[in-house]
């Protein structure tokens, strides 16, 4: 399994991506002061990330020495850069403050988790939902039910404690869980869909054609989990 630690920020970063993003702006010079503390909050949910991050390496450790089986492919851990969270609150007509962002922003860590087959997605979610410390906030189930595109992935948002000098504090935590092949797709529609420059034609034209493939690929999935699922039956 590789575990990729990505778009992790300082505080000294995220202070200069303030400056940058929010200067001459209307909304004044005092609130660039004042949004000082999205430094500290960055700080807490990168903890909560990790707190999530090492649970679930613990998890594949355990499968791997008891079971002989890794459920997870791969993880990637990231941020959200300052740009798409200000741009979120605009958006969601929220004043921009670190209490907003707390409140309406579930996102702002993010891990995904790539799983070798179906049946370990929903493995990982059980697993991590019975922890005693772990809360589930909101889950979207985009597996069972695909999105208009074609895309599969399951998203929950789940919440931990995380210790600081301070005392403890509950953090939100994105984790989006789906096999090789599903994110295999959405990273090519995400090109498709993301890149401006490609021709609205062309968009339309490979829309439609990876919506086939995403049918297609589910199909194939749940064949190759039947045949490992014989396997190991067989193996037992």
């Amino acid at each position: 399994m590789i575990f990729e630690r990505q778009n992790l920020m300082n505080i000294k970063q995220i202070s200069s991506d303030l400056e940058r993003e929010l200067a001459g702006k209307p909304f004044g010079s005092a609130n660039i002061k004042k949004l000082q503390n999205l430094s500290q909050l960055y700080q807490l949910y990168q903890a909560g990330a990790n707190e999530f991050g090492t649970k679930l390496e613990n998890l594949d450790s355990e499968f791997q020495v008891n079971y002989d089986h890794n459920p997870i492919h791969h993880m990637e851990e990231r941020m959200k850069d300052v740009q798409s969270l200000l741009n979120k609150l605009i958006k969601k007509g929220y004043d921009l403050s670190v209490e907003n962002i707390q409140k309406h922003i579930f996102d702002v860590a993010g891990i995904r988790v790539v799983t070798n087959y179906i049946d370990d997605v929903y493995l990982i979610e059980k697993i991590l939902l019975s922890q005693s410390d772990v809360t589930l906030v909101r889950c979207k189930d985009y597996i069972k039910n695909p999105k208009p595109s074609g895309y599969r992935s399951l998203h929950i948002i789940v919440s931990v404690p995380v210790f600081q000098s301070t005392g403890s504090k509950s953090v939100n935590v994105e984790i989006q869980i789906r096999t090789v092949g599903m994110d295999m797709w959405a990273s090519l529609e995400h090109k498709l869909r993301y890149k401006t420059d490609i021709d609205s034609a062309l968009v339309e034209k490979y829309g439609a054609k990876l919506h086939s493939y995403a049918d297609e690929l589910a199909g194939i999935e749940g064949k190759m989990q039947h045949i490992y699922q014989q396997l190991s039956d067989y193996k037992n």
